[in-house]
């Protein structure tokens, strides 16, 4: 954003996800990683604690917290569709180029498409985190 704009027009990094109060939003693959201060700020705009794994309501949305050795990625991204509500997006969020943990775009994009996902946009959420929103190919 130009130095310019005006500072009422800019959306914090969980603004930019697009919750909005009321929304049931499933977290999936917290660790003790995790950025807690972007969390905190998903909830308060949820007006609620985020669900944990084992929710099996229909949720408006998933946060896939996301690591390079935690499994098969399309694997996660396949079961985290099974309580997610038609046409809802899922946060894959994973860390950023150079931090433990990192997945490569290439591999994001692979596993998306294998489980009838396709990459929307990727942003940066937190220091530590790049966020990348999801969607159905329906």
């Amino acid at each position: 954003m130009s130095p310019s704009a005006d500072p009422r027009q800019q959306r914090t990094p969980a603004e930019v996800l697009g919750f909005t109060n009321g929304q049931l939003v499933q977290e999936i693959g917290y660790d003790d990683d995790v950025d807690l201060e972007l969390r905190d700020a998903m909830e308060d705009l949820i007006g609620a604690e985020l669900e944990d794994e084992d929710c099996q309501d229909i949720v408006d949305a998933v946060v896939l917290w996301w690591r390079e050795g935690d499994g098969d990625l399309t694997d996660a991204l396949v079961d985290s569709l099974s309580t997610l509500d038609a046409g809802a997006p899922i946060w894959l969020l994973c860390p950023k180029a150079g931090r433990d943990g990192h997945v490569r775009p290439a591999e994001v994009q692979e596993a998306a498409e294998t489980a009838g996902l396709r990459v929307m946009s990727t942003v940066s959420l937190a220091q530590d985190w790049t966020g990348t929103r999801l969607a159905s190919r329906t």
